[in-house]
C-alpha cells in the first residue's frame, strides 16, 4: 500500500558545515520549468513526513533522500508555524508536483546537523542538486517559503548550542586543524572578530588541545602548525 503524505506537516533539515573559513548551509537547488523557462531556485532539504512516521524518522528520511546523507545526528530545534509562510504559490505548486498531495497550511519543524564539509553529497535526480552555500550569502538568495528565517533561527540556535557544549566545535573542524581555523570558526558562530593572539593564548590553556610536529601541506602561504583534539577531555567554556 502506498504511503500517504500528511499534507499539513513538514520537516527542514538544517545543515551546517566550515569550509576553514567560513559557516555552510546545505541548499537543494531545484530546477523548474515556468513558461518554457528553467528557474533554479534553493530550499532546506525538506519535505512532508508521512502519516505513518514520527518526526525524527521523517528528518532522517528526508534528509538522506535529498542528498545521500545518513546517519546525521539531527537535533529538533524550532518549529515555524506562520500562515503566510507557504503563501507563495509558486512554492506550494511545486510541492504539490513532487508529493502528488493536495497541501493545506504547513507547519514545520527545523532540524539542525553539524558536519564536516567534506562528507560526500549524493542526488541523483535531473531536477535537483545539492550544494554549499556561505551564510553570509542567504540575503541575497531567494530561498523556498521561510527557509531564510529558519536559517537564521538554526544559527541562532548553534550559537547557543556550542557556547553551551564548545566540543561541538569539533564536529566541524577536520581532525588536524590550525588555531587560525579553530578561531575562525568560533568567530562565524559568535560573529565577531577575536584578537588573534589573545585566542591563541586562550586556547593553549585548554588541557584538551594538543600541539602536533605536523604543518599545513601544499598552501600559498606559510605553512601553520597542525593541532588535535584529545577525545573525551571537555572543552572549557569560551
Amino acid at each position: 500500500m502506498k504511503r500517504q503524505y500528511n499534507p499539513y506537516v513538514s520537516v527542514d533539515c538544517v545543515v551546517f558545515g566550515f569550509d576553514c573559513r567560513d559557516i555552510n548551509v546545505l541548499l537543494i537547488e531545484r530546477r523548474i520549468n515556468e513558461n518554457n523557462h528553467d528557474y533554479n531556485d534553493k530550499k532546506l532539504p525538506g519535505s512532508l513526513i508521512y502519516m505513518d512516521e514520527n518526526l525524527d524518522e521523517a528528518a532522517a528520511r528526508v534528509l538522506t533522500e535529498l542528498t545521500g546523507l545518513k546517519n546525521i545526528p539531527l537535533s529538533q530545534f524550532h518549529s515555524f508555524g506562520d500562515p503566510g509562510r507557504s503563501s507563495n504559490p509558486r512554492d506550494v505548486l511545486w510541492l504539490e508536483k513532487t508529493t502528488h498531495t493536495k497541501i493545506g497550511r504547513i507547519v514545520t519543524v527545523g532540524y539542525v546537523a553539524l558536519i564536516k564539509i567534506n562528507r560526500r553529497i549524493t542526488l541523483d535526480s535531473p531536477d535537483r542538486s545539492a550544494n554549499w552555500f556561505n551564510v553570509s550569502d542567504i540575503g541575497g538568495i531567494n530561498l523556498a517559503f521561510d527557509h531564510a528565517q529558519i536559517i537564521r533561527k538554526g544559527l541562532e540556535y548553534i550559537k547557543h548550542w556550542l557556547n553551551v557544549e564548545p566540543d561541538l566545535m569539533f564536529k566541524l573542524l577536520p581532525r588536524k586543524f590550525t588555531l587560525s581555523q579553530l578561531r575562525l570558526l568560533y568567530d562565524a558562530v559568535n560573529q565577531t572578530h577575536s584578537d588573534v593572539r589573545n585566542f591563541q593564548k586562550k586556547v593553549k590553556n585548554w588541557n584538551n588541545i594538543v600541539e602536533l610536529d605536523e604543518f599545513e601541506k601544499n598552501v600559498p602561504h606559510r605553512a601553520a602548525r597542525l593541532y588535535k583534539k584529545l577525545e573525551g577531555h571537555k572543552t572549557a567554556t569560551l
